[in-house]
């Protein structure tokens, strides 16, 4: 095989296409020495800034850089007849133009993907040279190269040289390839599933050089890192974490503080806070220079420290340099002349930068407007920032970016979703006397903060308790929107001391008010620590279960009943003993319903559950608390299909002995005879000291009720952590607190209440109202 020099001083092969694909090129006799000198001449070279070398012709011309967003140029000086197109393909400095060699050196250039034209982009054409051979004219077409040669392997026809990774020392060479294992994804090349850090320039790294195909695959896999987060702190952790030491040796993420949502218009200054730093580990920094991993770290070098010493906050000005270039939202190199006025207002103002285009400030703008600032920072020893390097910072700024409005809206939907939940649950659960009560809610997952199962806990008269436990269907906004509309419903019925049937049926009837498709469950349960009794109501929902004393755990039997929002159904009511030192459990059906079980073998488990828990404590009943805990562990990883409501009642009643009730007809004479009950029952307390106000308060209650019942008045005395004292009768009209004119005969009883008692109040009821009143206990006495 013959050949023969251009006259551009390449070489070009004389076979045709196919016979180029089938056998290796050999260089003509002295050809191999010839280029051999010349790779080492080349060697010795100096680099420019971009990694190629000044030849003995290249030394005196200059290069033009590029602007943001203009496509990369070939150099010029090319004769007629060969454009540079060689230099324009891929952009790198193995690919020299013809003036690059030095004399008698002969490079063969590296092949091309076949169908790209001169600029590196994909053409309609396969891709044609001028160049005679054998002494022929005419156009040749290149030879097509196989798969896997533009990827560092090389070219098993022999027709053209393997593409060298970036930053790989392959300058100058007469051809050839990597060593095995040399160049990633080469052969050989052991794959360990575990990425080492990798030396400024190394492989893999879109330093100077790089192909416009390696920089699209170093910002695809950067994008995708970024917009893996969720929140703020993964999406700015991913823009360090692929950018350092792939693209930059250190990096710097300013964030606005505070960071706007959605449409909001900030008020005040525009502050950039110092959100994140990054920057190459130091036993990293010395892969790329003389003397390995172990050589000593340039402290001179302003990228070694930037990141650390920079500036925490910083104020924009208006007007100024750093709010022009955030105005402008391109790129921008260090050494240009709005960036050299601009970082020094954001990272300080004795704060070095990087000298040369070894510093490139990109703005983050979202959607609205700019929310930030990121720096990128090469160190001295690696070849600065390319034209193409400004497009890379670009399109990370502007992904990091639109990431960053995301993570906030999203902040703000779990923000609201999380308070919509909380108000729409108690804050805390009241303790009245006779019984203890706790509770557990969890979500159905972190991504579905709301949903519609509740419970509740509503004082009534009496020291009575009512125990409420709901689930409207599905998890969303709207469900908790009727979930909350549900609750109030059931508070206001609950305060009318309505029987749990009625309630239901009342809660019924508002879905189906609220719409057609509205449905839940609910268990409505009365607690009574006075008669020991519970009356309960179920509407759909899963039993509730009972823990005794003793250690034994029951399903009560409670008719199932059909769900809120059906209509035209009645729901029925039971009255079941609750004994003191038992423990009635409500949930809901995320608790005992699973894909991997249905919902009476998960009340199965549950009532095991509770069993295993009692042995522990023997005798005694278990702690609520951590009761709670123990049945929400029944839980596996599967189990958490919906989302759970838990609320236990520890009953524990009131004794017959701290109670005294009596029936006293309305006449005028009752009042003297309430007086009279009240300080026998409080001698017999050994409270005598709290007679004279007692009585005083009975005595003022009493009278209001003998003046407008007609039936019998109620009188109730209740020794427990305080003294309260019930007067009932048949008038729904609740009494009122006035201030009594000087001449009006009545009116003060409420005020000696109001200002003798340590609360009061008026609760209606179905058959009429109650007026209570509480009075402190003496220390001897509590």
């Amino acid at each position: 095989m013959t050949e023969h020099p251009n006259s551009h001083g390449r070489q070009r092969t004389a076979p045709t296409r196919q016979a180029a694909v089938q056998q290796t090129a050999a260089p003509a006799p002295g050809t191999a020495a010839l280029g051999s000198e010349a790779a080492a001449a080349a060697a010795r070279l100096p680099r420019q800034p971009d990694g190629r070398s000044d030849g003995p012709r290249d030394r005196g011309r200059s290069q033009a850089r590029p602007e943001p967003g203009d496509p990369p140029t070939g150099r010029a000086g090319a004769s007629a007849g060969h454009d540079g197109s060689a230099d324009r393909a891929t952009g790198g400095p193995d690919h020299r133009g013809p003036d690059s060699a030095g004399p008698g050196g002969p490079d063969r250039a590296a092949p091309r993907r076949d169908g790209q034209d001169d600029s590196g982009r994909a053409g309609d054409r396969p891709v044609t040279h001028d160049a005679p051979a054998d002494g022929g004219a005419g156009p040749r077409t290149r030879p097509e190269v196989p798969a896997g040669a533009e990827d560092g392997a090389p070219d098993p026809s022999g027709g053209g040289r393997a593409r060298p990774e970036p930053g790989a020392d392959a300058r100058g060479a007469s051809g050839g390839s990597e060593p095995a294992g040399g160049a990633r994804g080469g052969p050989g090349a052991p794959d360990t599933g575990r990425r080492a850090p990798e030396a400024p320039g190394g492989a893999g790294m879109p330093s100077a050089g790089a192909t416009g195909g390696e920089r699209l695959r170093f910002v695809g896999a950067a994008t995708r890192r970024i917009a893996r987060g969720i929140d703020l702190d993964e999406i700015v952790l991913g823009l360090c974490r692929a950018t350092v030491p792939t693209f930059a040796d250190a990096i710097l993420v300013y964030l606005r503080d505070p960071l706007p949502v959605g449409d909001e218009r900030p008020v005040g200054p525009v502050v950039l806070r110092l959100r994140r730093t990054d920057q190459l580990p130091e036993h990293v920094r010395g892969l790329g220079e003389t003397g390995g991993a172990d050589a000593p770290v340039d402290r001179s070098d302003p990228a070694t420290d930037l990141a650390a010493v920079a500036a925490e906050r910083c104020e924009v000005r208006i007007g100024g340099p750093l709010a022009e270039v955030l105005r402008g939202v391109r790129p921008v190199y260090g050494d240009s002349p709005a960036a050299r006025a601009a970082l020094p207002e954001l990272l300080g103002e004795d704060r070095a930068v990087p000298d040369r285009q070894r510093t490139i400030l990109a703005p983050l703008r979202g959607r609205r407007r700019v929310i930030g600032a990121a720096v990128f920072i090469r160190r001295a020893d690696r070849p600065a920032f390319e034209g193409d390097d400004l497009l890379v910072a670009a399109q990370l700024a502007t992904h990091t970016a639109l990431g960053v409005d995301k993570a906030v809206l999203y902040g703000r939907e779990v923000y609201i979703a999380d308070e919509l939940q909380r108000t729409m649950l108690p804050d805390s659960l009241p303790q009245p006397t006779g019984v203890r009560l706790a509770s557990r809610y969890l979500p159905a997952a972190e991504t579905a903060r709301v949903g519609g199962d509740w419970y509740d806990a509503i004082p009534l008269p009496g020291n009575r308790v009512a125990l409420v436990v709901g689930d409207v269907m599905g998890h969303s906004m709207t469900s908790a929107a009727i979930m909350g509309q549900l609750r109030t419903t059931a508070q206001t019925l609950a305060g009318l001391d309505l029987p749990p049937a009625e309630v239901l049926h009342h809660l019924d009837e508002q879905a189906q008010r609220l719409g057609s498709d509205r449905m839940a469950t609910c268990l409505y349960a009365v607690y009574d620590p006075v008669a020991h009794r519970i009356v309960i109501a179920n509407a759909g929902h899963p039993p509730p279960i009972m823990l005794h004393r003793g250690g034994r755990a029951e399903v009560l039997r409670v008719p199932p009943g059909a769900p809120i929002g059906v209509g035209g159904v009645d729901f029925e009511a039971v009255e079941l003993d609750a004994p003191a030192g038992a423990t009635l459990l409500l949930y809901t059906d995320g608790l005992v319903e699973s894909r991997i079980r249905d919902v009476w073998t998960g009340i199965e488990q549950l009532r095991e559950r509770l069993i295993e828990t009692a042995r522990l404590t023997g005798p005694n009943p278990p702690p609520l608390e951590p009761l709670c805990d123990e049945v929400l562990g029944m839980l596996g990883p599967g189990d958490r299909d919906d989302d759970i409501a838990l609320l236990a009642a520890r009953f524990e009643g009131i004794a017959p002995s701290d109670v005294a009730y009596w029936f006293l007809d309305p006449r005028p004479q009752t009042a003297r005879q309430a007086r009279r009950l009240a300080r026998r029952a409080l001698a017999r307390w050994g409270l005598d000291e709290l007679s004279d106000a007692v009585e005083l308060l009975v005595s003022e209650v009493i009278t209001n009720a003998v003046r407008y019942a007609e039936r019998p008045i109620s009188l109730r005395l209740l020794r427990t952590d305080v003294l309260r004292c019930e007067v009932g009768d048949d008038v729904p009209q609740l009494p009122r607190l006035r201030q009594a004119r000087p001449s009006d005969e009545g009116g003060r009883g409420l005020y000696l209440v109001n200002r003798l008692a340590r609360r009061w109040g008026a609760t209606r009821l179905s058959t009429g109202k109650v007026v209570w009143f509480e009075m402190a206990l003496p220390a001897h006495a509590r």
